[in-house]
């Protein structure tokens, strides 16, 4: 039996939806936590009487955290397997999370902080391997981009949920209340998240729970039956973080690496610092956090109509779009002034959110183009942990940039990255092609047209 025919050709059943909802709760859940320091911070330095500069170790351990994280999930997903992947990086990231709201001083937090990034670090990669992996090849784009898009949707929710728990409980309730919610979802993930059928062809021994999982998905096949991977078989022994760079993969490893840097270097300025950036221009805290919140709001719109575009037209144009609109978004608003026109600037922060997270987004789509199943895990993973040395740097350029020269030469280092990005996306060779209708022939049954 052919896992590619059947997992790429095949129909998209209810069982394999339901695991993509999974999949998007436990990045949900991701960009929930993930963001919640960022609206803490102007309350904790105000409390403790620190700068932005004394913070910056603090936001920076979380993002060194998700580097670490990025890269040790992937390759432990590419050889245990998905499912724990996913379900031990949320439950590592939630209780960590509950833990932050017993600092008592920078280096604890900053030392909670480190923890909860490694799983928040192993959330993505994981669980959008697992998207790809349960997703025909005619979906796999919206798939992929409706799963990462509820990193900022998490991030949007994240904001409301500050707005009521802050007031209420403070910073310290905001982390153990916030931290709670998400290891519930660990236990549904344990009891209802099954493993990748294409992880499992790939290994031998648990053939037979494959040929289970086939049968709950629809696609029933003989005890006994054995598996190829006919698509992908020409990296069956070459798995690891070599194979990015052999099978003309090179060049777009390494364009990956510099937009993912450039790109998270842009999206954590804005996660970490936009409402601290706000509030030292002399917005109120809950307008400074409403700035985040548009700019999630932004990049959810964003991602969804970015994905359909890709669809129809392939990646190259729709992302060379997207991330030109982020940088001349980011260059329009330093003109804009704060105080005076508030409104402006928060509907100009949620665009350039549209923009950039929607460019993030969807690089994770082009990963899982460009990578083959037993690297695709490692080849996002490593994408991601490169990307994640940009956010590393944000959290000392971000406080470095607003203390030095204010909203102004905040939104240029956004403008300059942005336009990094579309440099390195347009190197990227492999895109993705558009969806293309053809005619099949199925069994007993008139020619009817696919996806393909």
């Amino acid at each position: 039996m052919d896992i590619g025919q059947i997992l790429d050709d095949g129909p998209w059943t209810t069982m394999q939806k339901i695991v993509v909802v999974l999949a998007a709760l436990a990045i949900v859940a991701d960009g929930f936590d993930g963001q919640l320091i960022g609206f803490a911070i102007p309350l904790i330095i105000k409390e403790w009487n620190v700068t932005r500069g004394d913070f910056a170790p603090v936001v920076a351990s979380g993002l060194i955290g998700m580097a670490i994280g990025s890269a040790c999930a992937g390759m432990l997903a590419d050889h245990f397997g998905r499912r724990m992947g996913v379900i031990c990086s949320v439950l590592l990231f939630s209780l960590a999370t509950c833990a932050i709201g017993f600092s008592e001083n920078l280096w604890m937090m900053a030392a909670l902080r480190f923890v909860a990034g490694l799983g928040i670090g192993g959330a993505l990669p994981t669980s959008t391997t697992m998207t790809a992996e349960y997703t025909p090849a005619r979906s796999r784009t919206i798939a992929i981009t409706a799963t990462i898009v509820c990193f900022p949707l998490g991030g949007m929710l994240s904001g409301v949920f500050a707005s009521f728990i802050l007031p209420a409980f403070g910073w310290r309730g905001l982390f153990w209340i916030g931290g709670t919610i998400p290891l519930l979802l660990a236990l549904v993930l344990f009891f209802r998240l099954p493993e990748s059928p294409r992880f499992l062809a790939h290994h031998h021994a648990r053939w037979p729970e494959l040929i289970r999982l086939l049968g709950r998905m629809s696609r029933p096949v003989s005890a006994g039956s054995t598996f190829i991977d006919s698509r992908e078989e020409k990296v069956e022994e070459d798995a690891g973080l070599r194979a990015l760079f052999e099978e003309g993969r090179r060049r777009d490893t390494i364009a990956l690496w510099l937009a993912t840097f450039a790109c998270l270097l842009a999206v954590y300025s804005a996660f970490s610092w936009l409402p601290t950036m706000l509030a030292n221009e002399g917005l109120s805290a809950s307008v400074a956090g409403s700035g985040l919140t548009a700019y999630n709001l932004g990049g959810v719109c964003g991602a969804l109509l970015c994905a359909a575009a890709v669809a129809r037209f392939g990646s190259r144009w729709p992302l060379a779009v997207f991330s030109a609109g982020g940088a001349l978004s980011a260059l329009l608003l330093i003109g804009v002034n704060p105080t005076q026109n508030t409104n402006v600037l928060i509907f100009g922060v949620g665009v350039h959110g549209l923009f950039v997270t929607t460019v993030q987004c969807i690089i994770y789509a082009l990963c899982a183009h460009v990578y083959p199943t037993n690297v695709r895990a490692t080849g996002t993973a490593a994408t991601l942990a490169v990307g994640r040395l940009g956010a590393i740097l944000s959290a000392f350029a971000g406080a470095a940039v607003i203390t030095a020269g204010g909203a102004s030469a905040y939104f240029t280092m956004l403008g300059v990255a942005m336009v990094c990005v579309l440099t390195g996306l347009w190197m990227v060779r492999h895109q993705i092609p558009p969806v293309q209708k053809t005619k099949i022939k199925l069994d007993n049954a008139p020619p009817v047209l696919v996806g393909q």
